[in-house]
Formats: C-alpha cells, structure tokens, sequence
C-alpha cells in the first residue's frame, strides 16, 4: 500500500485517539485497547514499509503518549515520580541519542583544542584561566597538592556554591537553545576550552595522572550532565530551525518540554557532583585506588541511566515486551 493510502484509510481514527488523549476524556478499558493496539499495529505496518517518513515518527509519538496514558491511569504500588523516573525520561532519552553524541563530540573537539593550545603555548593557560588560578596551582603543584584548592573552603560553602553554579550553567546551556542551536554550542565549546586547557596545563607540569584521579572524582558527573544539558539545548534549538511535520509552534513547545525534562533530568547528578567535589575531592591525598573505583562507578552509572538503559527500553516498548495490561 502507498503510504497516502494508508494515511487517507486510518488518519481519521488516528486523529480521534489524540484529540481523546489530549481532552484527558477518560475511555472505556475495552475501547482504550482497541485503538491502543490498532495504534501499535499502524506503527509495526509503518515501520517495516516507511521506516524514515513523517508518519511513523508521527505514530511512535502517538503510541508513546497512549502508553504513558494507560501507566497513568494503571492502579499501581508504585507511584507517579517513579514511573516518571524509571519509564519516562529513559525513554525520552532514547528519542534523542544523536543530540547526545553531538553535544559529546562539540566538547571534546574543544577540549582538545584547549588541550592542543597549552602544549603548544603554556602562556594559552593564563588566558584561559585567569593569571591567580594558575599562579595558585603552580605554587601547590611546588608542595606537592595540585589540588590542594579543594581543602581550603568550607565544605558547606564549597557545596553550595558549586552545586547552584553547576545548575545555573546546566540551564543556561539548555535555554540557549531558544537562540537556536549556536548559544548553546558556544557554552559547551567553552566549558569544553577550560576543561582542556586545564588539563594540558596540568600535563605540561608533570602532574597530570595524579591531578586527574583527584579531578575527575566529580568531574564525570559534573561534565556529562553539561554534555546532557547541551543536548537539551541542541533539541530546543533544533525545534525552532527544523520544525518536521509540526507547525512552528508546536515544535518550540515540543522541544521545550523536552529539553526542560532532560535537563531537569541533571538535577541529582548535579547535587552528587557538588557533594563530591565538596566532600570526597578535597582528600588530594586519597589513595589512587579509591579515586580510580568513584570514577568507574560515576561513569558506568552516567552511561547506563542515559544510554544503555533507554536503549534497552525502547527496544522492549517497539516489541510491546512490558506493554501495561489494560
């Protein structure tokens, strides 16, 4: 069948489905599953024969706001800030891997700009990080504590400071996006320039593993959530300059309410990467070991939660392998 034909032959029940979704009319159990799964069907038939149109990305977005309608309104133990927490955002995430991976790749490019200046100009470091901080770091260095920034504020005041700075760059780099994507690709460079340029600062005075095993405590959630903020911002921006099928309008709106999920999203990592950097970075000393054990599980929790988890999720969802029992 042409896909107009099957457009023309179900796009009056499709439309029915979502005006019912969206007018919050709650629908009888036995019709619910009728069109639910004349939806699931519709998707499965588009997928196989119209795998990159508008219209199936049209009915996966239907199927998946029919899915969380039945999860709404499933008696259940668990509650909604669960579901949200454990179905929602990873499926969202699933929608958005390549903004992801693009928001990745724009800060390691800068960061190994950043990283390539020092080492061809140390100078490049005072400009970048401002001529006391790198004085500072060059006097510890000479004590034998790169980092011995770390243990000369309160904890306290360390975290809360950090923690409300994080945030605030967090959703600073996602609201750039409604300046279209180059606002928000200019925070991501720049974080990305500071991180390497600090880095090969670092390196270039020899102390560069020890230094990282201390910074990296809470630097992996630290600069992945940026990343995923990036990403948030990446997919308001996109919203406005490629609007699909939607009108203008419903694209930003699309986008925003994305975006602000995943951003807010961030929120627990941002509070855990301000409690490390606030409690656990400032023991420089800590044994390499330990400092070694709290990144890989920093990372493997980060890389889980957002892609591998949503990847299996959705792959389960496309088979209705966890469908909900209407």
């Amino acid at each position: 069948m042409r896909e107009a034909a099957f457009i023309n032959k179900n796009k009056l029940q499709w439309s029915n489905f979502e005006n019912a979704l969206k007018s919050k009319k709650k629908l009888r159990p036995d019709e619910l599953a009728d069109l639910y799964l004349q939806i699931i069907n519709d998707l499965s038939y588009s997928k196989t024969y119209y795998s990159k149109s508008n219209t199936t990305i049209y009915l996966n977005d239907l199927a998946r706001k029919a899915h969380f309608y039945i999860y709404k309104n499933k008696k259940e133990k668990s509650s909604r800030i669960i579901t949200f927490w454990k179905y929602e955002l990873p499926l969202l995430f699933s929608s958005y891997q390549k903004e992801f991976l693009l928001s990745l790749i724009i800060f390691l490019l800068s960061a190994a700009i950043g990283l390539f200046s020092v080492y061809k100009d140390l100078d490049f470091a005072r400009v970048i990080l401002g001529n006391g901080y790198v004085d500072m770091t060059i006097k510890n260095i000479k004590i034998g504590d790169p980092m011995a920034v770390y243990h000369q504020t309160s904890a306290w005041t360390m975290f809360l400071t950090i923690t409300t700075n994080n945030i605030r760059v967090g959703f600073i780099s996602f609201l750039g996006g409604i300046f279209t994507p180059i606002f928000t690709i200019y925070v991501l460079f720049q974080n990305g320039i500071m991180v390497g340029t600090f880095d090969g600062f670092l390196l270039q005075y020899g102390v560069g593993l020890r230094a990282n095993s201390i910074i990296w405590v809470h630097g992996v959630f630290e600069i992945f959530v940026i990343i995923v903020c990036g990403a948030a911002g990446l997919i308001l921006g996109n919203s406005i300059l490629f609007p699909k099928t939607y009108t203008r309008l419903q694209s930003v709106q699309k986008g925003f309410k994305d975006g602000l999920k995943i951003t807010f999203s961030t929120l627990p990592f941002f509070v855990c990467a301000g409690f490390l950097e606030s409690f656990v970075t400032r023991y420089t000393l800590m044994p390499l070991p330990v400092a070694i054990s709290i990144i890989v599980v920093s990372l493997v929790i980060i890389i889980f939660y957002y892609i591998i988890y949503p990847r299996l999720l959705r792959k389960k969802f496309d088979n209705h392998e966890f469908n909900p029992k209407i």
